[in-house]
């Protein structure tokens, strides 16, 4: 491991201060409200400073997001090694969303605005390519859990079917459901009343109907859910890593 000169480590520290000073600023008033002003006023440094660590905000939210998708990352490598059996692997890893989404709603929020394609085409190659390094890797841990379920025998895929898009599936219910969630305070008005069960209880529908084996009743899915929940809330707590 290549030890960090004091210069080197005094830019990442510098770094990590701009970082931590613009998370809050980025959720709670928005992409609009973030500035290079605004965060070298709060630094009390020249703006010229600023911009030897960051050429534009945009960069900024990369790193931010990059930061975020670590964390998410770590709760998937947590979630993948519950238990022996695939099933209920991928049930933690459902936990691990939801952990993502409630606990560290900052993070949540600063991955959404990496969507924005103004942000993404801002940003530089070299973040660009951290983030799709950072999506593989919480992708593979997913999809490798889906692959044991295959090499055990306890889930048959269509032929034409891969694991990454079977994973796609559980990703798009789940993202998609708590982006809604957090967007959208008119969901009672519409008949949603649960939006968290009603999402949960698609998974288990998707995976009763690919036959992943053992096969549960929802009831049996709800409780796992919540005793692996906790085991994982406690593991992370106790790392200190939310």
């Amino acid at each position: 491991m290549q030890l960090l000169s004091r210069k080197q480590r005094e830019i990442q520290q510098r770094e990590q201060q701009v970082l931590t000073l613009a998370r809050p600023i980025l959720v709670a008033e928005g992409y609009q409200a973030l500035s290079m002003d605004r965060l070298a006023s709060k630094m009390e440094y020249a703006k010229g400073t600023l911009y030897n660590h960051f050429p534009n905000k945009e960069e900024i939210v990369a790193a931010l997001a990059i930061e975020s998708l670590e964390l998410r990352r770590t709760l998937f490598e947590r979630a993948s090694t519950t238990s022996a059996r695939s099933r209920e692997r991928m049930i933690a890893i459902g936990c691990a969303c939801d952990l993502y989404a409630i606990e560290c709603e900052q993070h949540f929020a600063v991955e959404q605005m990496l969507r924005n394609s103004v942000i993404w085409e801002k940003s530089s190659e070299k973040r660009q390519e951290l983030i799709r390094k950072c999506e593989y890797r919480a992708m593979a841990i997913v999809a490798g859990i889906v692959r044991d379920a295959i090499a055990s025998g306890d889930l048959v895929l269509p032929a034409e079917m891969t694991a990454e898009e079977f994973v796609f599936g559980f990703w798009a219910l789940t993202y998609g459901s708590r982006a809604l969630i957090n967007s959208s305070p008119s969901l009672p008005d519409i008949g949603i009343n649960d939006p968290v069960r009603s999402m949960r209880y698609h998974c288990w529908t998707l995976m009763n109907g690919y036959h992943w084996k053992p096969l549960m009743s929802f009831e049996e899915t709800e409780q796992t859910m919540q005793a692996v929940a906790e085991r994982i809330l406690a593991n992370v707590q106790q790392s200190n890593e939310l």
